[in-house]
């Protein structure tokens, strides 16, 4: 009883209370169809402790580790070398419990830590302010529209076609649920779609990734211009913060609103998560912006301290006036973002960056040379589109069985457009060798 304390008589009374004739009213907004039917595979009901370890290593045994063999995976994840200073520090005790700094005389440490992240988030961003992280990058960029809608007083959102389709997804289901309308562009595997035109006098704001989930780079100055006559906001997205590093910034670019994921500086690839959010925009949008924000004052003695400036959260007394329900920031993630980012220094960023990209395109003009093999892309930072001989997610498997982990067929990102089967996202980063970058080519040949 200690792990299982109700009775059935107790969940009945519960039920009743709340006027509900079963459990599995309280799923109702769930669609039926996303409802799983029965137990997960042949999961066993119940095992000892030591069977339980045994069956769990049995099954991690399956995966094939990214550190053990030759590894080209991005599509919004990528991996990075992070320094063991960064895990070092971030379990030290006073960081790994501390938790929400409601009181600044007794969280100073935690409350210095996040104003030093969105200094450092602000300055790769090229923005004027940012907040203290988000959940990650798909959840910011819905985030990021909601904000658009309040600014602007519009409740329409133009997606492109080089957008991350998870990150489409979200803003598509919590553009649903608020009853916003979303204008989708379809994919866009070259940058070549007219983007100012698919906007209009409802239209909130633009929403374009660079590099987006294909690996172009694109210019966001004209675009920028065309949503500023339109009164459109332009919400620049990015899955990998290292291409900030090389890249010419979304704020210099005229952006109103830069949004992304940190994974890739500091945070390891994790099975996917936590990972770390970042948010930033015009000072003039400041109050819009969802989630917490740090600031610097001094205190009773003159000192130098820091507070909570901002923070209309949904579980504050204003939550009525909250402009996000957003409850948290990642605290763990964006201070091992800022540790990493510390350690490196805007030098060390931008050499890691320029390694990524000669090791990209050294990688890109290797595959090229494989009959039947063509780079897409004209400008890349370091992931780009291969067009294959043959259906990309085949080869992927049949890559992956001789040991090398080539990428993400884009038919496993969009399963509804067949004419892009033949199509495999590559990445690659610092951590790439050589023998790496051969062992991929030589595979290929072999499979094709």
């Amino acid at each position: 009883m200690r792990y299982l304390p109700l009775s059935e008589a107790d969940r009945g009374a519960m039920l009743a209370k709340i006027g509900v004739g079963g459990i599995d009213e309280l799923f109702a907004d769930i669609p039926s169809d996303k409802l799983l039917k029965g137990l997960i595979g042949d999961l066993p009901r119940a095992k000892g402790e030591l069977e339980v370890e045994r069956l769990l290593g049995r099954m991690a045994a399956k995966n094939v580790a990214a550190g053990s063999v030759p590894f080209f995976v991005g599509a919004g994840a990528y991996k990075h070398h992070v320094p063991a200073t960064v895990d070092h520090v971030i379990q030290r005790s006073e960081f790994l419990t501390s938790y929400t700094p409601y009181q600044p005389e007794i969280a100073q440490g935690t409350l210095q830590y996040l104003f030093e992240f969105q200094t450092q988030v602000a300055l790769l961003t090229g923005m004027e302010v940012a907040n203290a992280s988000m959940y990650d990058g798909s959840t910011g960029t819905a985030e990021a529209v909601l904000m658009a809608h309040r600014v602007t007083r519009r409740r329409k959102a133009v997606l492109s076609g080089g957008l991350h389709p998870h990150y489409r997804a979200v803003v598509e289901t919590v553009s649903g649920m608020a009853g916003d309308a979303v204008t989708a562009l379809p994919p866009d595997v070259r940058a070549a779609e007219d983007l100012a035109a698919a906007i209009d006098g409802e239209t909130s704001c633009l929403v374009v990734q660079t590099p987006d989930v294909y690996g172009n780079l694109r210019d966001l100055t004209p675009l920028a211009a065309a949503c500023e006559a339109k009164g459109v906001l332009l919400i620049a997205v990015f899955t990998e913060a290292t291409a900030l590093g090389a890249i010419t910034s979304p704020g210099q670019m005229g952006a109103d609103i830069v949004v992304g994921e940190g994974q890739s500086i500091g945070n390891g690839l994790n099975f996917g998560g936590p990972y770390v959010g970042l948010f930033a925009c015009k000072q003039k949008y400041l109050r819009q912006m969802p989630g917490r924000l740090c600031g610097e004052t001094v205190d009773a003695e003159g000192k130098r301290g820091f507070v909570l400036t901002l923070s209309t959260r949904e579980q504050h007394i204003r939550r009525d006036k909250a402009t996000s329900n957003i409850c948290t920031n990642s605290g763990l993630c964006c201070l091992a973002f800022t540790i990493h980012l510390a350690l490196l220094g805007e030098a060390g960023l931008r050499r890691v960056a320029a390694i990524c990209h000669a090791n990209a395109v050294q990688l890109a003009d290797q595959l090229a040379g494989v009959k039947g093999v063509k780079v897409l892309n004209e400008t890349f930072f370091n992931e780009f589109t291969l067009e294959l001989p043959g259906d990309a997610a085949a080869i992927v498997e049949k890559l992956a069985a001789r040991g090398v982990l080539a990428g993400v067929p884009v038919s496993r990102l969009e399963p509804g457009h067949p004419e892009l089967a033949n199509l495999l996202l590559v990445a690659s980063t610092e951590v790439n060798t050589d023998e790496d970058r051969a062992s991929f080519v030589a595979a290929l040949k072999e499979v094709l």
